[in-house]
């Protein structure tokens, strides 16, 4: 038996089979065009998969070396009394011009030498009455040969007398240049030695260091101690100084 389609819905179905091959088109190329190119969300997801999966060795290493003190800090203080407060402080000023001059003479430089306190008081007896005037003056010299210090020490007390006293006396590191270079290395080597160790023991190579950041840079302190010199004393005073530390601490990421 014979089929016949009237012309208006020949069109409809043809528009209906049109549509379709559209759609399906449209879905082809969708889906390939699915694979992400390297600007797209997702391929950037894989690569912080992948940078988050890669191994990371922390260690803190440490470096100390010692030094020889090269400068030497003289405290020393004159001390005066009077009935009137002119007649002490012209005595404190003359007694500190001749431990000056004396340290001059023993080669401290006017810059090394420097006034670090003076004080104006009176003195009261037991009735609460004044009976003379205190005046102390303080003097800060820096030294900077060691050879020489005791003997410049021992001068400088005998000019001020009776009146000079050494308050305290310090040494110190200036020229920490080349020690802090040398424990930098060796902190450097001290940490490479460790995750090298922790590199064996997960058997996985150590591959170079990421990131190098300093926690610590110390220099140690030297304690001031006193010295006791009396201006009939004729031996110059004896500086041992001895040795001081620098200390380096650092953090050193690796890849692993």
């Amino acid at each position: 038996m014979a089929i016949s389609t009237s012309p208006r819905y020949l069109a409809a179905a043809t528009g209906v089979a049109a549509a379709a091959l559209l759609i399906g088109a449209f879905s082809l190329g969708t889906h390939e065009g699915s694979n992400p190119s390297s600007g797209t969300p997702a391929a950037n997801a894989a690569t912080l998969t992948a940078s988050q999966a890669a191994g990371r060795i922390t260690v803190t290493g440490s470096g100390t070396v010692t030094g020889v003190p090269n400068q030497l800090i003289l405290s020393m203080s004159v001390q005066t009394s009077g009935y009137d407060v002119t007649s002490a402080l012209k005595q404190a000023n003359a007694d500190v011009r001749r431990v000056t001059t004396a340290l001059r003479d023993r080669g401290v430089a006017a810059s090394d030498i420097q006034t670090s306190d003076l004080n104006i008081s009176p003195n009261y007896n037991d009735n609460g009455v004044i009976t003379s005037y205190g005046v102390s003056e303080s003097l800060t010299a820096t030294l900077y040969h060691l050879g020489a210090a005791g003997g410049q020490i021992t001068a400088a007390v005998r000019a001020g007398g009776n009146a000079v006293s050494v308050d305290n006396v310090s040494l110190n590191l200036t020229s920490t240049g080349p020690l802090m270079a040398a424990a930098r290395a060796k902190a450097i080597a001290n940490a490479r030695a460790q995750a090298e160790q922790f590199a064996r023991a997960l058997d996985e190579p150590l591959g170079s260091a990421i990131s190098v950041t300093p926690v610590q840079q110390q220099q140690e302190e030297q304690l001031p101690f006193a010295a006791n010199v009396t201006a009939s004393g004729h031996a110059p005073v004896r500086i041992s100084p001895g040795t001081q530390q620098v200390s380096v601490s650092v953090t050193v990421v690796y890849a692993a």
